[in-house]
């Protein structure tokens, strides 16, 4: 059976949500982040990304981390890839152009969105003030991606998916990404094409079971 290293409220959510689309039985190792604990190197912490035999496993410290049939992979998009050419269906790629746009779009998430998407997430107090160092870091964030999130729009206004016409692996990749910056409704507004794509995607039941299983974990 398939092993997932790391807690739901990580990167382990993008391969958890796929697994649900593929119906593949996994099992979760809860390993959470380091610095999400209080001293993670204390005698009796949590299983966590400092923990040694965690380390055994990823040198790199960081989750998610998978076990499939001897193969041990890390970096949360790499997984997703594999296991969608692994498993099929047609969340996976039917062809050779449709596996080099998938991951074409899932590095263009990673590199372009991302980084500033994953700050405003980290800093945008939603509904409350923030001070003025956070609130011009995530006004320098949000301009910096207006730009990538154009040729997003540009693409959803034509085509309802990202790969094939159909919602594959690419969109789920896309989809965790932007869900970083979904709550920046200042950016977000002029994008009306992501919003009904992302909104879309997340009312997948694969979503919905990942989302379900996160909100349970503690904060």
């Amino acid at each position: 059976m398939l092993i997932i290293h790391g807690v739901t409220r990580s990167r382990a959510s993008r391969v958890i949500w796929l697994c649900h689309e593929l119906d593949l039985p996994f099992r979760q190792v809860p390993v959470i982040q380091a610095y999400r604990i209080a001293d993670a190197d204390a005698p009796g912490a949590p299983s966590n990304t400092h923990s040694p035999d965690f380390l055994a496993l990823s040198p790199a410290g960081a989750v998610p981390v998978i076990e499939d049939e001897g193969l041990v992979l890390s970096e949360s998009l790499a997984i997703t890839l594999h296991l969608a050419r692994k498993h099929g269906t047609s969340v996976g790629p039917q062809d050779y152009a449709e596996d080099a746009l998938m991951g074409q779009w899932s590095f263009y998430g990673a590199t372009a969105i991302e980084p500033d998407a994953l700050t405003i997430l980290m800093l945008h107090n939603r509904g409350t003030l923030q001070d003025a160092d956070d609130a011009g870091i995530v006004a320098h964030a949000a301009e910096r991606l207006v730009r990538p999130l154009k040729v997003l729009e540009e693409h959803l206004a034509i085509h309802a998916y990202l790969v094939g016409g159909r919602f594959t692996v690419a969109d789920l990749n896309m989809a965790e990404i932007m869900r970083y910056a979904q709550g920046h409704g200042a950016l977000m507004e002029p994008f009306p094409a992501i919003r009904a794509w992302l909104s879309a995607c997340q009312d997948r039941p694969a979503f919905k079971a990942m989302w379900q299983a996160r909100l349970a974990e503690p904060e």
